[in-house]
């Protein structure tokens, strides 16, 4: 591929002078340790972990869902957390029996859906998100609801046993509600953690009240990145 670019005669683009010699592939690099900071991926892994667990007041919380906490610490840099995290007694060992047993991982957002490990699925577990299905807008506009809701109808049949991860859209978690309700197969987990100023905490309070094994993060926190990080402590237990 050619560089198009045209240069001034003086060797400028604007005000930016060009490096010295010339072209981009001769822009000289910094040599490492011009900054201090710890550069071993595996140091920071360690560190991160242990610094969570010297800060974080996981007292609370039974073991494998203090594990649970942690991971979701880790993705959102906030230690204050456990303080709001609530479950059903069995929620982390019925999950992962459920993984172990090769169910699916239903999300509602294609963030929640990349951020889940696949090296660290027991059973190369589905990962599935109906989101951007082409039927999804017109079965929004029927139902007049939201697309992030719509798309959960067509998880159908798929429910039935499922890890369900829903870290984005409030109406996404009290579309499965109602369908469970209206009796739709249910799911063997429901890790509850939409984040929003509008719905997510009430759908976190309608969720904890369902009868259905849950995982939630009480209030407006949440996010994609935290219900993947749930799903990957309870897919694998090794930090």
């Amino acid at each position: 591929m050619t560089d198009d670019v045209r240069l001034p005669a003086d060797g400028v683009t604007g005000d930016v002078p060009l490096p010295a010699g010339g072209g981009t592939g001769d822009v000289p690099l910094p040599a490492a340790g011009v900054i201090d900071y710890v550069r071993d991926g595996a140091e920071i892994y360690r560190r991160s972990f242990a610094t969570i667990r010297a800060e974080a007041d996981l007292s609370a919380l039974p073991a494998d869902v203090a594990q649970v906490a942690v991971r979701m610490i880790h993705a959102c840099g906030m230690v204050d957390l456990p303080r709001d995290v609530a479950h059903s007694p069995g929620v982390v060992a019925r999950a992962r029996q459920a993984l172990r047993d090769g169910a699916p991982i239903l999300c509602d957002a294609e963030m929640v859906a990349a951020g889940v490990t696949r090296a660290r699925l027991p059973r190369a577990n589905d990962v599935v998100c109906t989101l951007r299905d082409p039927r999804v807008p017109s079965l929004a506009a029927r139902l007049g609801t939201t697309r992030s809701a719509a798309a959960l109808d067509l998880w159908g049949p798929l429910l039935d046993g499922a890890v369900v991860a829903i870290g984005n859209a409030p109406t996404a978690l009290f579309r499965l509600l109602e369908l469970v309700a209206a009796g739709a197969p249910r799911p063997a987990a429901v890790l509850g953690i939409p984040v929003g100023f509008i719905g997510a905490a009430e759908s976190k309070v309608a969720l904890a009240g369902s009868g259905l094994e849950h995982l939630v993060v009480h209030g407006r926190r949440g996010g994609s990145a935290m219900a993947a990080a749930a799903v990957n402590a309870i897919a694998d237990e090794k930090e």
